[in-house]
C-alpha cells in the first residue's frame, strides 16, 4: 500500500510555522497517535485549526503543554483549561469561531471559495474589523475560507487506495479537514481492501489523502480511546 507510512515518518511533513488542520470533536475523532507523535517532532510555533484543544493533558491538549503551538483557531476551548491559562499568560492565541462557521471555512476552503458572507456573529465582538454588508434587507459578515499546510484526520477504517470511512461523531469536522490541507494523512484502526467500504459510506474519497497511518497505540473502551498499555493494568 503505497500512502502506507509510520507515524514518525508522516509528522516530519510538519515543519515549524505550519498550519495544521485537525478534525475531530473533543477527544472523538482526533488523531491521537499523529498527536502523539508531533511530540517528538521538532515541529513548533504550529496554528493548529481544530474546534478544540482536546483536553487537560490529552489529544491537542499535548501539544499545548509540550509549548509547541502559536495559536489556537476554533469554537469550543473551555474544555480545556490548559488552554485558558496560556491565553491568559499571553503564552496562546486564540481565534475564536462559531462552529457553523468553521465548518463552513473549511469547506470553502477545499472547495475553492475564497470567502463568503453569513448572518452569524452579525453585531458581536467575532464580527469586528471584519466587512459587513446588507443583503435583502439582513446584515451579513464576510467570512475567509480556511486552508492549511497539514491536515490530520481520523477514520475508522481505510481502503488500501485511501477511501474512508468515518464512524458516527468521526464525521465531525473530519471530511471538511480532509479536503482543506495542502497534505492530508489519515490516522485509522483498520485497513480493508477497495470494495469493502460501500460507495456511500465513504466520507472522503481517496483521491485527497496523500498519506495513510495505522493506529496501534490506542483501543477503544466505554466509547473513548485509551492507551493500550493502560487499558492493559
Amino acid at each position: 500500500m503505497k500512502k502506507l507510512i509510520t507515524p514518525e515518518k508522516a509528522v516530519k511533513k510538519i515543519n515549524s510555522g505550519d498550519t495544521l488542520l485537525v478534525g475531530g470533536f473533543g477527544l472523538s475523532g482526533s488523531p491521537l497517535t499523529l498527536i502523539d507523535s508531533l511530540l517528538d517532532h521538532h515541529a513548533k510555533d504550529l496554528t493548529v485549526v481544530s474546534n478544540n484543544l482536546g483536553e487537560e493533558g490529552k489529544g491537542l491538549g499535548k501539544l499545548l503543554l509540550s509549548k509547541q503551538l502559536k495559536k489556537a483557531v476554533g469554537s469550543y476551548f473551555t474544555t480545556n483549561r490548559d488552554a485558558v491559562k496560556a491565553w491568559i499568560a499571553n503564552e496562546l492565541e486564540i481565534e475564536l469561531i462559531p462552529q457553523g462557521t468553521l465548518a463552513e471555512s473549511l469547506r470553502a476552503g477545499g472547495a475553492g471559495i475564497a470567502a463568503y458572507f453569513t448572518r452569524t456573529a452579525v453585531g458581536t465582538e467575532l464580527a469586528k474589523e471584519k466587512e459587513v454588508r446588507e443583503f435583502d434587507g439582513e446584515l451579513y459578515v464576510l467570512e475567509k475560507a480556511i486552508k492549511g499546510d497539514v491536515s490530520l484526520v481520523k477514520a475508522l477504517k481505510a481502503d488500501t487506495l485511501g477511501n474512508l470511512f468515518y464512524h458516527k461523531t468521526g464525521m465531525n469536522f473530519n471530511p471538511d479537514v480532509a479536503q482543506a490541507g495542502n497534505i492530508v494523512i489519515a490516522e485509522v484502526d483498520e485497513i480493508v481492501e477497495p470494495g469493502e467500504i460501500p460507495p456511500e459510506n465513504v466520507g472522503t474519497p481517496h483521491v485527497f489523502i496523500d498519506f495513510i497511518v495505522k493506529n496501534t497505540k490506542y483501543v477503544k473502551e466505554g466509547g473513548s480511546y485509551v492507551e493500550q498499555d493502560r487499558s492493559a493494568k
